[in-house]
């Protein structure tokens, strides 16, 4: 990462009660907004893509064509940062990104209140030059809307991508996401209007339907209507607990197997074999990962944590970090792309998971202090260490030699 990296940031939600610390910008906000000025001054109002305008290749044949030519020029990423509300925002992308992954996507943003709220849009979205490729996700469901909120954001990104996958009772609040699954005319007009008004691809991440072929319809349609690229969450609407219900990789196949435009698996990720096992068995152009890269944003390297390693098949050893490495890399990012507290907080939380288990006085301590500190975390990261509690990442013995000293992998998926 270039020291003379410029970022952007924007946003979704009214403004936070003044009470609430975790809320505030861990950083200048005022050199934040100059940061912001210079990245817009310094983008170009035309294409970075040499696509051309989307108005003049609407034939089926060419949008097809321009789909994988667009893939083909991100150098076809395969593993890929999910998007996760208030956890995959830029530090989080990045440190994914110096263990493995290729391609990332934002938090999702709500479309409305990004269009219309300038803290919003400066407080939740960052970008910075070395973020790419880049997926930037709304939700939304009226297409003017979700056009004004996705324009602001063409010149930053390679997709602009569509939710039509959150199962979250505030979706249904809201009618977004995957509630809009029984309002097909809407979800096509809302990829249609972004098609034909953007110079960067439409992307759309869906939940599959009970019934088999109503997903593959419901696939179809979106190709049709002009998503260049499909992201597929092989569980339904109603099966919102990863744990409790394993994703359908025959769905996402099918899937795969009768759309042209390039297709993303997403579900049943836990570790490295996870995603061979799963571009194998679905075809597909790439795998997403959610939940597991936030106990392990090391994941695409070939680590894994020990609930991994019993009784899987071949031989693993203890790798060269550990958790709280992981998130000292994290908080250094943090400090040079600033983020609310608040999802500071929650990354470290998620990432010392098993140490906090052990010693759970030092979570009690963390969780006593309204107002966090990078002084404070640096030390409880220090103070666990003093404690003698080991935690190691593993790996197979053919992965290790794929990941440099210097943690930026390389891998052959």
């Amino acid at each position: 990462m270039a020291a003379s990296s410029l970022t952007q940031t924007l946003t979704l939600q009214s403004d936070p009660p003044q009470a609430d610390l975790d809320d505030i910008l861990c950083s200048n906000q005022q050199q934040e907004q100059q940061k912001q000025q210079e990245l817009l001054i310094s983008s170009s109002d035309t294409s970075p893509f040499g696509l051309g305008s989307p108005r003049q290749c609407l034939t089926e044949e060419s949008h097809i064509d321009r789909a994988w030519a667009h893939w083909l020029k991100l150098g076809r990423p395969k593993l890929i940062v999910a998007p996760m509300v208030d956890n995959s925002e830029l530090p989080f992308r990045m440190l994914c990104r110096k263990y493995g992954a290729e391609a990332a996507y934002t938090p999702m943003l709500h479309s409305r209140i990004f269009s219309e709220n300038e803290k919003y849009r400066r407080e939740e979205f960052t970008t910075c030059n070395e973020d790419r490729p880049l997926f930037v996700q709304f939700c939304a469901n009226d297409p003017d809307t979700l056009l004004e909120a996705a324009k602001r954001v063409e010149p930053f990104c390679d997709y602009v991508d569509i939710n039509f996958g959150c199962p979250q009772r505030i979706a249904r609040r809201g009618y977004y996401g995957a509630f809009l699954m029984d309002n097909l005319p809407l979800v096509k007009s809302l990829v249609q209007k972004l098609a034909l008004n953007l110079q960067v691809p439409v992307s759309c991440k869906i939940r599959v339907f009970p019934d088999l072929q109503d997903t593959i319809n419901y696939a179809k349609m979106l190709e049709e209507a002009g998503c260049s690229l499909l992201a597929v969450h092989g569980r339904t609407r109603d099966e919102k607990d990863g744990k409790k219900f394993r994703a359908d990789w025959n769905a996402i196949k099918a899937v795969k197997d009768a759309l042209r435009i390039p297709v993303l698996a997403n579900g049943n990720v836990r570790h490295i074999d996870d995603v061979q096992s799963c571009l194998e068995e679905t075809g597909a152009d790439g795998v997403l990962s959610a939940e597991t890269l936030l106990e392990n944003p090391a994941l695409f390297a070939g680590y894994r944590t020990g609930e991994w390693v019993v009784g899987s098949e071949g031989s693993d050893k203890e790798g060269k970090l550990d958790q709280t490495d992981l998130l000292v890399d994290y908080l250094k990012l943090c400090e040079r792309y600033p983020v609310p507290w608040r999802m500071i907080r929650s990354h470290v939380h998620k990432m010392l998971g098993d140490w906090f288990r052990v010693h759970p006085h030092v979570r009690e301590d963390l969780n006593a202090q309204s107002k966090l500190t990078f002084e404070f975390l640096y030390n409880m990261v220090d103070r666990l260490k003093e404690l003698g509690i080991k935690i190691p990442l593993y790996m197979k013995d053919s992965h290790e030699d794929r990941v440099p000293a210097n943690g930026l992998a390389t891998r052959n998926v």
